[in-house]
């Protein structure tokens, strides 16, 4: 009896939340650019992971380094951003952006050597991914 009251409670929000609409703009872009946009988005996961170790094991700089190569400002034309942003809505662009922005700043932070005022520079890379995530959808 227990056992299914904690079930219910369990996915109770779940069920709801999956049976609402989903409220994302459905952003299309060309099938190869689809692809690579969504490689690009679980390499910046991977990214952020590093981040994440890389500050736990008090090594800032690298933090910094791989965040600058691969998130910031400097890694738009590894990217192929100029090809994939005439394909985004206003809102996605600047989504995009600001994480890119968060990132370079993020950089500079941690090379400073405050592992404190790095994890709160990478709190605004992980929002920009938020609010893009959150407003667009890639079919």
């Amino acid at each position: 009896m227990i056992k299914t009251i904690f079930l219910t409670l369990i996915l109770t929000p779940t069920l709801s939340i999956a049976e609402k609409k989903d409220p994302r703009q459905l952003v299309e872009f060309p099938p190869m650019m689809q692809t690579h946009l969504l490689g690009n988005m679980r390499d910046h996961l991977v990214v952020i992971n590093q981040i994440l170790l890389f500050l736990a094991n008090d090594e800032l700089d690298k933090a910094a380094d791989i965040a600058e190569d691969r998130l910031g400002m400097s890694s738009l034309d590894s990217h192929h951003a100029s090809h994939m942003t005439k394909f985004m809505p206003e809102g996605m662009r600047n989504a995009g952006t600001s994480m890119h922005k968060a990132a370079s700043r993020f950089a500079l932070v941690a090379e400073e050597g405050d592992v404190l005022l790095a994890y709160k520079a990478l709190s605004e890379i992980t929002t920009a991914c938020v609010a893009c995530h959150v407003g667009y959808k890639v079919k």
